[in-house]
């Protein structure tokens, strides 16, 4: 794929790779089969790393000083990857927009996961070296391209993307119904074309589980989901308990 590229990193260096997965058949959170693996040209000049802690506050009434807060467990990690692509040194190259095309596909649902009725897109990882930090199963939320040469036929020669990463978390350990430890609940704030299905899919590799999270969250129509609502979404042992 994107290693073709003559003026890319050196051979010297460890090349960054995104792996795109097939999405895994039910509760397992091992990325499916490989698809194919993403070679970068060059290797990121940042990344841009984040994590949250979910508290929520209610207000009350009675107490005038604000009401305590409440914590809901720690958000997945969120990682934005720029790729930069280059084709400048051979202009009727169609390489660009081939790889551009593969980092949209990550966006799509996946055939295969729709003849198994869990419909996702495609589970990636990320790695570069011994940058474990970096280095997590994770779904692309977002791709955004921009085209900045093309050759004299209109072929987008070099491209500049960012690439959005949200993990997909695995059981803490230790943290089971006989540990003694808090359950791994975390929230999730709804977006535009979530649904309870497509959440429970990505949470718990089950669709079927969607009444969990609408119990939890004491809904009574899970196709009027606002974007912006915070939702509780159960621990893993929690489904089906």
């Amino acid at each position: 794929m994107a290693g073709k590229g003559k003026g890319g990193a050196g051979k010297s260096l460890v090349r960054a790779t995104l792996a795109i997965h097939q999405p895994p058949l039910g509760y397992s959170t091992k990325p499916g089969g490989l698809i194919t693996t993403f070679n970068f040209d060059f290797n990121p000049a940042q990344l841009a790393l984040s994590r949250r802690a979910e508290w929520k506050t209610t207000p009350t009434a009675a107490v005038r000083d604000g009401a305590l807060p409440e914590f809901m467990g720690a958000a997945p990690r969120e990682m934005t990857v720029e790729v930069f692509l280059d084709r400048s040194g051979e202009p009727d190259s169609n390489d660009v927009r081939k790889n551009v095309e593969a980092l949209f596909s990550c966006c799509e649902v996946t055939s295969a996961s729709i003849a198994a009725k869990q419909p996702s897109t495609p589970w990636v990882v990320f790695e570069w070296g011994s940058f474990s930090t970096a280095r997590f199963t994770a779904y692309v939320s977002a791709v955004e391209a921009q085209y900045t040469l093309f050759g004299t036929t209109g072929v987008p020669i070099r491209a500049t993307c960012q690439v959005q990463l949200h993990e997909i978390p695995t059981r803490t350990a230790g943290q089971n119904p006989t540990s003694g430890a808090l359950t791994a609940r975390r929230v999730h704030r709804v977006v535009a074309g979530d649904s309870l299905q497509f959440l429970a899919f990505r949470e718990y590799g089950d669709a079927t589980a969607w009444r969990t999270i609408a119990e939890a969250n004491d809904i009574d129509n899970p196709a009027q989901l606002r974007p912006g609502t915070e939702l509780v979404l159960p621990a893993a042992e929690e489904v089906g308990s």
